[in-house]
């Protein structure tokens, strides 16, 4: 995986696996930021569905160079926290690079979404994978909204993506490699 070997401060960062679909049903149960991806209020059963959907997402995402969310465990416990990677976002015939990234509910608020999200940022312009990044986040997220704007990402437009309104924020190469002075 393209993430291999990545870690933080508090976080090592690695492919997902379906083992994780037990510790990733947490993420589906009474999160109250479902909403920002379209997701109503579900139950424990119909939430496991939802978390093995997910990671064979990801897993798919690998296996057809699509980059794809990466599990996030806290080096002092072991415990999978959430989820952050890069992911191939397509526009028409044209297609974005996305830093991605999402915590489940009990670890939000901690700083490891934006922990993470700096060294998959950093990752992607180091090693020449794009040269900008996008995150698609609802207007109405402000946590994730914060989380962007910590990756000193800007907010370049408005869309609807999966029938939601969104804003994109974007951080180009040359902003970058200022930052990195």
């Amino acid at each position: 995986m393209y993430l291999n070997q990545l870690s933080t401060e508090r976080l090592t960062i690695r492919p997902l696996q379906l083992e994780d679909v037990k510790d990733w049903t947490a993420f589906f149960i009474d999160n109250p930021n479902l909403k920002h991806l379209g997701i109503g209020k579900i139950d424990a059963k119909t939430a496991e569905l939802y978390a093995k959907s997910w990671i064979e997402k990801q897993i798919w995402r690998y296996e057809n160079n699509e980059y794809g969310h990466h599990a996030l465990i806290l080096k002092e416990t072991g415990k999978l926290v959430g989820q952050c990677g890069l992911l191939t976002q397509g526009f028409g015939d044209e297609k974005e690079i996305e830093v991605g990234y999402h915590m489940l509910p009990e670890y939000m608020q901690k700083g490891y979404a934006t922990e993470a999200a700096l060294a998959v940022r950093n990752f992607a312009f180091e090693n020449n994978i794009t040269d900008s990044l996008i995150s698609l986040i609802g207007i109405d997220n402000e946590p994730a909204q914060k989380v962007a704007k910590k990756l000193s990402m800007k907010k370049d437009s408005r869309m609807k993506a999966n029938g939601m309104d969104v804003y994109i924020y974007q951080i180009n190469r040359e902003e970058w490699e200022e930052l990195q002075k």
